[in-house]
Formats: structure tokens, sequence, C-alpha cells
């Protein structure tokens, strides 16, 4: 395993496995378990994902077999949008997560989208990360100009920005955005989120018979040399394991950049959040606790 080191010290894994639309909890609990069985430190999970006590009671029988320790496990959630509202509502919900994983801590804390009173929220962050029970904070789908204004505003800056970043959408400036703020990227969706056909790509497939990898093991190795943290999905064993073996290979720089001409730029995005009923989409889903 990799890592890479956040703005404030902290070391964090260059891959994870994430837990989005897992929301049974004995099949999510099974996969982050198993996860964690076969080499994954860093799970990430969210309020709105319904399924951070699945990942608690993963976390907690992994350590009771002796798999692993609490130290060595980067958990990661997501204050939801509802919870945006005021500073108050953002303390109770970071206090609700804990509770839910039933852990002292999370390692890393995000905004999951810059919407509502995210700023009063972000406060609520500061002072939980002052305090201990965040031990690094961060934000989620913050395209350049908002982590900009946000970055040149708050206290603390974010240590993690998660966002969308596949080869469809390589997200190149919002790279370069992140590494002047000293702000680590964060891949969700890295192999595309089940929109595109990359395991048809004749290009992709000569590049992965050239290492005997998969054409998956090749688009998250991509974006890891790259500088950005994954968090590939799957409840399935054998692609589990698949996802987090690719320490034993690297890409050419001529590789990296074919690869990236797949780009297909914001037409491609999973979600558009320059779309108006996104936004309302977002502010009115509201998760029961």
């Amino acid at each position: 395993m990799e890592y890479v080191t956040l703005n404030n010290g902290i070391k964090m894994p260059m891959a994870g496995f994430g837990v989005f639309r897992v929301p049974d909890k004995k099949e999510c609990q099974e996969s982050v378990y198993q996860a964690i069985k076969v080499g994954y430190r860093l799970i990430d999970t969210a309020a709105v994902y319904t399924n951070e006590d699945a990942v608690g009671e993963a976390v907690r029988q992994a350590i009771k077999e002796g798999i692993c320790r609490r130290e060595d496990l980067f958990i990661t959630s997501k204050l939801w949008v509802q919870d945006m509202q005021s500073y108050e509502t953002a303390s109770q919900a970071i206090n609700t997560s804990l509770k839910k994983c039933g852990l002292d801590y999370l390692d890393l804390y995000l905004l999951h989208q810059a919407m509502g009173d995210y700023f009063a929220a972000w406060r609520a962050m500061e002072d939980a990360y002052c305090k201990g029970k965040l031990r690094s904070i961060g934000v989620s789908n913050f395209y350049p100009n908002v982590l900009t204004n946000f970055c040149e505003t708050v206290t603390i800056k974010p240590m993690v920005n998660q966002v969308e970043l596949h080869p469809y959408f390589p997200q190149t400036q919002a790279l370069e955005t992140m590494k002047y703020y000293h702000v680590i990227p964060e891949a969700w969706a890295p192999l595309g989120g089940g929109r595109y056909n990359p395991f048809d790509n004749p290009m992709l497939k000569l590049i992965a018979d050239k290492y005997h990898k998969t054409i998956g093991q090749v688009i998250l190795k991509w974006n890891v040399q790259r500088g950005v943290v994954i968090i590939p999905k799957s409840t399935h064993l054998e692609r589990i394991k698949e996802n987090i073996n690719i320490w034993d290979f690297n890409l050419t720089n001529e590789e990296i950049e074919k690869i990236s001409s797949l780009d297909m730029g914001y037409s491609g995005t999973r979600t558009k959040h320059f779309d108006p009923e996104f936004v309302r989409n977002c502010l009115n889903n509201k998760i029961h606790k």
C-alpha cells in the first residue's frame, strides 16, 4: 500500500474501499470486513449512504479477530446537506455519525456537497477537529472556483477534496487547484460509475495486456499515479481483491496521456452539479436518523 501525507501531517492510504449504494446492512458489513481482511485500510462511507453502522460493525469485527488495530484504519464519513443548516445542526450530525459508527473518532470527515450553509457547517467541523473527534477534515464535490473561494475564506483549509475522477472526466484544472492549496484529491467513481464502457476499449485492453493486469487495475493505477486517492466499490470478493492489487506495475507517461485522452469533459459527468434540479434534489433528500 502507498500513502499520501495530508496537509496536517496525517498519512492516508492511496487505495480505499467505498460503500456507496450498499444499503443492505449485512451485505455492507460483510463487504467491508472482507475488504479489511484482504488489506484495505481506508473505508469510505457517508451519512446519506445509511450504512455507517454496518461499517462500524465490520471494523469492530476485524479488530476483535486481530486482523487490524483501530489505529491502522482510516475511516471516512460525510456530512449530508440536510445538516448544513447551522453550526448546531452540523455539530449534532458529527456526533450522530460517530455514534452510528461506534467510534471515538473519525479519521476523515467531509462536507458532502457545497450546498446549504456549508461555511457554518465547516466551523463545526473545525471545532470537532480541534477537539480530536475528527483527525482530518475535507470537502467533496467542490469544483475549482468553489474550492478556491472556500480555501481563501476558512480558518482551517480542507485536507481532502473528494470528486468524480476517472479517464472520462480527469479534471486536470481541478487537480491543479487542489495542488495549489495543498488539498489531496480523492476519486469517487474511479472506474466511471458504470456510465461508460472502458472494459471494451481497445487502447485500455492493450495497456492491460502489456502488464498482465485487468483494465480496471490500469484505470485505478492511472489515477494513483496522478496523486489521486481511489475508493472503488464492489460487493464481490474477487473484484475487491483485484482492485487493491495495483502496486506491482507503473504506467509510462505516454500511457497516462493516452488514458487521459478519453476525457469527455463535463458532458461526461455522472452527476450534474451545475443543474439546478440536481441541487434541489440534494437539498430535499432527507435521511432518517
